[in-house]
C-alpha cells in the first residue's frame, strides 16, 4: 500500500508515524515545501530571539525517517491532485501515484489588505523561512511594530524585545489574546508586559504602512502614526486548501472531513489546519496531532474516529505563564470564581455553567490548571473543585444582569 502525505507539520508527521505503527510494510512518502524535516513552529519566536539554534527546532531528524522507513522529500511543491488517476502532480510535470493520500498542508498567514503591504520590512511568521528573514532584517532595525495582539503576536514581540528592539503592539480588539483572555485578565497581562518594555495601542485598526520602498511606520485609523523600521503582521491563519479547488468538492474555510478524517473524495484524507471537522478548525497543536494519528490509522486500514479536541492553551509569554480552556465568558454573563492580584500580575478565573465547570483562565500562576481542565473535560460539578478554590483563594463572582 502506497501512502503519500502532503505536508510535514505535526499532522503529517503524526500520520506517518501512525501508518508505520499499524502497517510494517507500508510504503510512506512525505512531501514538504520546506527545507527542514519536521520541526517545532511553536518555537520559531525563540529562534528569532537567538535563544535557540535552528537545528534545535528539529523534532524528527533524518535518522528518524530512515529508522521508520519513511521517504521524506523536501523543497518540493505539489502543484495539483488528480483524484481520478490517483496521482499528485509535482513541478516540471512529474507525477507520483498513491493508494491513500493525506493533505496536511496546514495554513498560510493571513495577509491584511493594507496600503503599503508590499514594502520591504513587512513580514508574517508562519515557517522557518519567515523566521530567518525576520531575524536578518532585525539586525538593522531599531524598532518594530506588531499588528495583532494574539499569542503569536505577543511571542514575536517578546522575541524582538530580547534583541533590544523597541516594540509596539497594535490590537484591533480592546484586549490582548481575545480568544484566550477576558478584559480583566488581559489588563493584568498587559500591565505586566508593559513593565518589560512593550508598548500597546488597543482598539484601533491599522490604516496604512507608511514609507517609501522600505517601512518607516504605520498610520492608524484614529490618525495616530507610529514609527518603526519593520512590521510583523500577526492576524491569524488561513487554511491552505488550494489543492482542492479543482476537485469535485469545494472547501469552505477548510476542507470538510468526517470523523475518520476522510474528505469524501476516494482515498483522500485531510488533517490539521487544512481540515474542517464538524464546521470547526481547531488551529492548535494537540488537535492537529490527534487528527493526523486518526487519519493515519484509517489510511492504513484501521478504524479510528476523531471526536474533537478540548480547546485549551498553555503557554508562556515573556516568561509569564498562561492557561485558558473552554468558555472564558469574556462578557461576564456566567457565574465564576475569581482571584486577582494586580501587583503580582496574577489572575485566576473558573467559569461555571449550570453548576458545571465550563472554562478557566489562569495568568501569572497556573497552579491548579490540571484539575480545572480535567473538570472541564469530564463536565464535573463545581463543588468538586472546592479544595482547589479554597487553596487558590478564589471567590464567587455572580453573573452580570443582561
Amino acid at each position: 500500500m502506497k501512502h503519500v502525505i502532503i505536508g510535514n507539520g505535526v499532522a503529517g508527521a503524526s500520520a506517518a508515524q501512525s501508518i508505520r505503527r499499524f502497517d510494517e510494510t507500508a510504503d510512506i512518502t512525505v512531501i514538504t515545501e520546506e527545507d527542514l524535516p519536521f520541526y517545532s513552529r511553536m518555537r520559531l519566536p525563540e529562534f528569532v530571539a537567538g535563544t535557540i539554534e535552528e537545528k534545535k527546532l528539529i523534532i524528527h531528524k533524518d535518522a528518524w525517517y530512515e529508522e521508520n522507513r519513511i521517504s521524506l522529500i523536501t523543497n518540493q511543491r505539489v502543484a495539483s491532485i488528480d483524484s481520478g488517476s490517483k496521482q499528485i502532480i509535482l513541478g516540471a510535470n512529474a507525477h507520483m501515484s498513491y493508494d491513500k493520500l493525506l493533505v496536511a498542508t496546514g495554513g498560510r498567514a493571513t495577509i491584511l489588505p493594507l496600503p503599503g503591504i508590499e514594502k520591504n520590512g513587512v513580514f508574517t511568521l508562519r515557517n522557518i523561512q519567515d523566521a530567518r528573514k525576520i531575524r536578518a532584517y532585525a539586525e538593522n532595525s531599531e524598532s518594530a511594530i506588531i499588528i495583532g495582539g494574539g499569542v503569536l503576536g505577543l511571542e514575536i514581540a517578546n522575541a524582538l524585545l530580547k534583541l533590544g528592539k523597541k516594540v509596539t503592539v497594535i490590537e484591533f480588539f480592546d484586549r490582548l489574546l481575545p480568544r484566550q483572555m477576558d478584559a480583566e485578565g488581559s489588563s493584568i497581562l498587559m500591565n505586566k508586559l508593559e513593565t518589560l518594555g512593550m508598548h500597546f495601542v488597543m482598539g484601533v485598526r491599522t490604516e496604512e504602512i507608511s514609507g517609501g520602498e522600505m517601512v518607516e511606520g504605520v498610520r492608524l485609523r484614529n490618525g495616530l502614526s507610529i514609527n518603526g523600521q519593520m512590521v510583523i503582521i500577526s492576524a491569524g491563519m488561513k487554511p491552505e486548501v488550494s489543492l482542492f479547488h479543482n476537485l469535485q468538492i469545494q472547501p469552505g474555510r477548510g476542507v470538510s472531513v468526517n470523523d475518520n478524517m476522510a474528505t469524501g473524495l476516494p482515498d483522500i484524507y485531510a488533517a490539521g489546519d487544512a481540515a474542517e471537522h464538524r464546521q470547526r478548525i481547531c488551529g492548535i497543536w494537540s488537535a492537529a496531532e490527534k487528527q493526523g494519528e486518526v487519519a493515519g490509522l484509517n489510511m492504513a486500514g484501521g478504524n479510528s474516529a476523531y471526536d474533537g479536541t478540548a480547546m485549551s492553551y498553555y503557554l508562556s509569554v515573556a516568561g509569564i505563564d498562561l492557561f485558558s480552556a473552554g468558555e472564558i465568558d469574556a462578557e461576564g454573563r456566567l457565574p465564576s470564581f475569581v482571584y486577582e492580584n494586580r501587583g503580582s500580575g496574577i489572575y485566576r478565573k473558573i467559569v461555571v455553567r449550570d453548576n458545571t465547570v465550563a472554562g478557566g483562565i489562569f495568568c501569572g500562576d497556573t497552579a491548579g490548571r490540571k484539575e480545572v481542565i480535567s473538570a472541564i473535560q469530564e463536565k464535573r460539578p463545581v463543588e468538586d473543585l472546592n479544595e482547589i478554590l479554597e487553596k487558590l483563594d478564589m471567590k464567587p463572582l455572580p453573573e452580570r444582569d443582561n
